[in-house]
């Protein structure tokens, strides 16, 4: 982590269930990455990116279970990596939604 003492600001939208003030932001650099990048805009992610770094960022992301389509492919823009690279993309492919019929 680049500034590990500073909390990255953040708006309480994006934790509307959790309390942000009782929030460890070094313990759960996971949640907080993901969060922001499903829920945030521009200026949230650049607020992470300017705390946590981008290879924290992009272990975080390829890792992920769960992330929308969407931010797979922010993601994949973000850190170079191939959209294949994402866990949460792979499981998508092998576990394809029901048909259109």
């Amino acid at each position: 982590m680049k500034n590990a003492s500073k909390k990255p600001v953040l708006p309480k939208r994006l934790f509307w269930d959790v309390n942000p003030e009782n929030l460890d932001f070094d313990k759960k650099a996971g949640f907080v990455i993901e969060r922001v990048f499903e829920r945030g805009d521009v200026e949230d992610i650049r607020s992470i990116r300017r705390n946590y770094g981008d290879s924290k960022i992009s272990d975080t992301l390829l890792k992920a279970k769960y992330l929308g389509l969407q931010t797979i492919y922010l993601a994949s823009a973000i850190t170079g990596r191939k959209l294949t690279d994402f866990r949460c993309y792979r499981n998508r492919q092998l576990n394809p939604g029901h048909s259109a019929y």
